[in-house]
C-alpha cells in the first residue's frame, strides 16, 4: 500500500469531508479472523485517542471472562474509506491491543510480529520485505446466497474470457485494491478451474500482513457483489490444484538487499544462505501455523503442485524453498508452503524467527534439490536428507511444541491458546464420520 502518513487532525478532517458515518477499528484474533469493533464518527476523537475499550474474552484465543477489559490502538498509517459506495460510508482503522495498564497484550498477533521484528532489527536488519501471493477460489451462491459446490468458471492457468468467467469479477477486485492504495503487479487465473492469485507489490512485514486481511475482505466483499462465493480454504475441491500463499521474502540493511552477493555464483549472501538453513530446520514445527488447519494437509500432497518435502533450489518448484531469478535489490526467498488459512501476522513470526535463529547459529545450507521431488523414492530422499513436511494437523502440533524456537516466538500465552483450539479442531475430525467413509464402507461391511 502507499505509504501515507496522517496525523489524527488528517484523519478527523477526512472522516467529514467524505462523509464518513462508520469507522470499523480492526484487529485480527488468534486463528486469523478478522475482527471488528464499528463506532459512529462522533466517537472516532475518542478512538485516535486510544481509549476504546472492548471485551477481550469475546475473542478467540485472547483472555478469560475475568480479565477481559482491553484497549484498541490505532494505527493512523492504516486509515482507509472503504470504496464501496453505501448511502452510510465506512472507514477503517487497524489496531493493535493493549491492556489496561499499558502493556502490549502478549495475545494481540499483530503485536508477536512486532516483537520478531524488533529482534530482526537489533541484530542489524532495518526491515523485512514480504511479497504475499494469497490464491482463492470463486464459487457459485445459491437463490439464498449461501455457497454452492459448484465453480463460477472451468479456466485454466491463465486463461481468458470467456473461459474464464471470473474475469470481471477479478479486475473488479483489482480496482477496488488499488483504490485503497495497493499496488497491483499482475491477476490471472490459476491452475484449477475457478482459482485466482492477483499479486500485489511487496511491503514491510507489518504492512504485508495487513494487506493480506484487507485483501481477504476485499475479495469476498466484491465477490458477494457478483453473486460468488470467494473461498481461501486451502483446498475446497479434490482432485485440483489447492490455494496456496507463497511468501517471498527478504532482509534489509537500511537501502542495501543483506540477502544478494554479487560474488556468489546464484547471488546469495552468506545471509541468505543461513536464513534458508534456519526456514529448513525449522519448518516441520511452523507448519502448525503457516498450515494451521485439518484441510491445510490435503493441499500438501504430491501432483498438485505444493510443495510437501523440506528442501530448495534455485529453479526447481517441487521444493519448499524457490529463489526467483531476479537480482540486486530483488534478491529474495520464496517459502512456498504456506496457505491462505493461515493468520498472516503469526505465518510471517515464525519463519522469520525462523530465519533469524538460522542467521544467529550460521547454519550451512544443505545441497539444492534440482530434481523434481515428486518423482523420487521415498528412499531417494532419505538418501539426500530430504524430510517431509507434516502429514496431518495432528503431526504438525506435536513438531510444534517440540520446537524451542518456534514456541519461542508465539510466546507462552498465544502457544497455549492455539494448541488449545487446534487440538479440539483436530479431535473433532478425528471422530466425526465423513462421506467417504460411507461410500467405502457401508455395503463393504
Amino acid at each position: 500500500m502507499t505509504d501515507k502518513t496522517y496525523t489524527k487532525e488528517d484523519i478527523m478532517r477526512i472522516a467529514k469531508e467524505e462523509n464518513v458515518r462508520f469507522i470499523r477499528l480492526q484487529f485480527t484474533d488468534l486463528l486469523g479472523t478478522i475482527k471488528n469493533l464499528e463506532i459512529p464518527v462522533s466517537q472516532l476523537e475518542k478512538a485516535l485517542d486510544n481509549k476504546m475499550m472492548f471485551d477481550g474474552s469475546s475473542i478467540e484465543g485472547y483472555v478469560r471472562i475475568e480479565e477481559s477489559d482491553m484497549y484498541l490502538y490505532p494505527d493512523l498509517s492504516t486509515w482507509v474509506v472503504f470504496p464501496w459506495v453505501t448511502e452510510d460510508r465506512v472507514a477503517r482503522l487497524i489496531c493493535d491491543i493493549y491492556l489496561p495498564d499499558g502493556r502490549p497484550f502478549p495475545g494481540d498477533p499483530r503485536g508477536i510480529l512486532k516483537a520478531a521484528l524488533k529482534e530482526a532489527e537489533e541484530m542489524g536488519y532495518t526491515a523485512m520485505n514480504v511479497g504475499p501471493e494469497p490464491e482463492f477460489f470463486l464459487f457459485k451462491t445459491d437463490e439464498k446466497g449461501n455457497p454452492t459446490t459448484e465453480l463460477n468458471d472451468q479456466g485454466g492457468y491463465f486463461d481468458l474470457a470467456p473461459t474464464d468467467l471470473g474475469e470481471n469479477c477479478r479486475r473488479e477486485i483489482v480496482l477496488t485494491l488499488e483504490e485503497m492504495g495497493f499496488e497491483i503487479e499482475a491477476s490471472h487465473h490459476e491452475v484449477a478451474p475457478g482459482q485466482h492469485e492477483i499479486d500485489f507489490k511487496y511491503e514491510n512485514a507489518i504492512k504485508a500482513a495487513d494487506q493480506i486481511q484487507t485483501f481477504k475482505l476485499v475479495v469476498k466483499t466484491v465477490a458477494r457483489q457478483h453473486g460468488l462465493h470467494a473461498t481461501f480454504m486451502p483446498k475446497p475441491l479434490f482432485g485440483v490444484n489447492g490455494s496456496g500463499m507463497h511468501c517471498h521474502q527478504s532482509l534489509f540493511r537500511g537501502k542495501e538487499n543483506a540477502f544478494y552477493d554479487e560474488n556468489d555464483k546464484l547471488g546469495l549472501s552468506a545471509t541468505a544462505r543461513h536464513y534458508m538453513a534456519g526456514i529448513l530446520r525449522h519448518a516441520r514445527a511452523f507448519a502448525a501455523i503457516t498450515n494451521p488447519t485439518v484441510n491445510s494437509y490435503k493441499r500438501l500432497v504430491p501432483g498438485y503442485e505444493a510443495p510437501c518435502y523440506v528442501a530448495w533450489s534455485a529453479s526447481n518448484r517441487s521444493p519448499m524453498i524457490r529463489i526467483p531469478a531476479s537480482r540486486g535489490l530483488s534478491t529474495r526467498v520464496e517459502v512456498r508452503n504456506p496457505d491462505p488459512a493461515a493468520n498472516p501476522y503469526l505465518a510471517l513470526t515464525v519463519m522469520l524467527k525462523a530465519g533469524l535463529d538460522g542467521i544467529k547459529n550460521k547454519m550451512q545450507l544443505p545441497p539444492p534439490t534440482d530434481r523434481n521431488i515428486y518423482v523420487m523414492t521415498e528412499e531417494e530422499r532419505e538418501e539426500q536428507g530430504i524430510p517431509s513436511l507434516p502429514l496431518d494437523l495432528k503431526q504438525a502440533l506435536d513438531e510444534l511444541l517440540r520446537d524451542d524456537v518456534i514456541c519461542e516466538a508465539l510466546g507462552d500465552h498465544a502457544l497455549a491458546h492455539f494448541y488449545e483450539l487446534k487440538e479440539i479442531e483436530w479431535d473433532i475430525y478425528r471422530t466425526q464420520v465423513h462421506a467417504w467413509e460411507r461410500e467405502q464402507y457401508m455395503t463393504l461391511y
